[in-house]
């Protein structure tokens, strides 16, 4: 399930002629350039990240595309969930024509989910598809949001809504640079590593109830989280590329989380992405108990862990007021995995047995949802 990692391990994410490499350890942002170059000769950069992390990882990045010879130019985002909107997505596409990239150089992400999809989306985009290399800087980033080529931005109508497929070439996960994220920030990741456990992999979870202190105290278990949570994720991906299936798995917890944070207008303060995963795997959970599907037993273990690593697991964690249940079910309405206007879910028989439910009565998660509000 888990195994001991030399200095770099190297996760492979099988997709033909677009697979690529996962490299996870530390200190991988100072051999950027030099892998950059190896695997682009002669191709420039444009390096998208937000304000917060320019101060931080930023000229370490720009230090090894000048050591390795790599041309580059940056461009700066405001940090949050917001930035992923139509003004900055255009604003970027012009940036980069401007600079006059060409189809074959490299835009390079480094930052959290929300720069690996904005400029993810960007790459897809400007001439019609441009290189694309992820350098995530959290650790949602590094198990999730920077593997499998999902990019996009958000629409009013919910999150992610509006975007591409589009593989990177590489992903270099540094995780001497979760060393700096906040603790609210290393546990909101820390939801999307629990998630693979919860999906198909029973082991695994009982393995981080037992080790969960080791990742967040930065020991050798944090890398063999990492890891486990990318090969988890890239043989999901191999099967199911473009989220025809299997791969609707890996949104467990997601169209609960995804409805909070559109409910809260992507308010960064009151919710995060990792929290709102968190109480959506528990609403998973719970709502398959409901549905006479999964243990009671199972949905409160779940729900204990998740609290034990500090995670909100109820909608009244979420500070202030959120809506009725009905218009929380309206933004659920608007989920990705809508079928021909009926609605789709992943629920669950058990912890690590996990599966795609479409069809869902709407009267039934309007009844759960008004439950869980009152």
């Amino acid at each position: 399930m888990t195994e001991q990692l030399t200095d770099t391990e190297t996760v492979r994410v099988d997709l033909g002629p677009r697979s690529y490499d996962i490299l996870i350890g530390r200190g991988l942002l100072e051999q950027a350039g030099a892998r950059l170059a190896a695997l682009l000769p002669g191709s420039r950069a444009a390096i998208i990240t937000d304000e917060n992390l320019a101060k931080t990882h930023l000229e370490a990045l720009q230090a090894s595309f000048d050591e390795a010879g790599v041309s580059h130019v940056t461009f700066k985002v405001p940090a949050g969930e917001s930035t992923k909107r139509f003004s900055m997505f255009e604003r970027l596409c012009d940036d980069v024509l401007g600079a006059k990239l060409e189809r074959g150089d490299a835009i390079v992400a480094l930052g959290g989910g929300v720069v690996g999809d904005l400029a993810g989306f960007v790459a897809a985009s400007v001439r019609r598809g441009m290189n694309f290399i992820q350098v995530p800087t959290s650790l949602l980033a590094q198990v999730d949001s920077s593997v499998g080529g999902k990019t996009g931005i958000n629409s009013r109508h919910g999150k992610n809504l509006i975007g591409a497929f589009h593989q990177p070439r590489l992903v270099l996960a540094d995780t001497a640079l979760l060393d700096t994220l906040s603790p609210r920030e290393f546990r909101a990741g820390y939801a999307e590593v629990a998630k693979y456990g919860l999906i198909d992999d029973a082991d695994f979870f009982a393995w981080l109830e037992e080790n969960h202190a080791g990742i967040f105290s930065g020991g050798p278990e944090r890398e063999r989280a990492v890891a486990t949570s990318c090969r988890a994720k890239a043989r999901i991906v191999a099967e199911d590329e473009f989220e025809a299936g299997a791969r609707a798995l890996l949104n467990l917890g997601h169209t609960f989380g995804h409805a909070l944070e559109a409910a809260v207008d992507y308010n960064g303060e009151r919710l995060v992405h990792g929290e709102g995963v968190a109480i959506g795997m528990r609403l998973a959970h719970d709502f398959s108990v409901s549905l006479g599907l999964c243990a009671e037993d199972d949905a409160r273990r779940v729900e204990a862990h998740l609290k034990k690593v500090g995670l909100p697991t109820h909608m009244s964690d979420i500070p202030g007021q959120l809506p009725p249940a009905e218009t929380l079910l309206d933004i659920i309405a608007q989920d990705k995995k809508v079928t021909k206007g009926t609605l789709t879910f992943i629920l669950k028989r058990g912890i690590g047995r996990s599966f795609v439910e479409r069809g869902v009565e709407r009267e039934r998660v309007l009844a759960f949802l008004e439950r869980e509000l009152a």
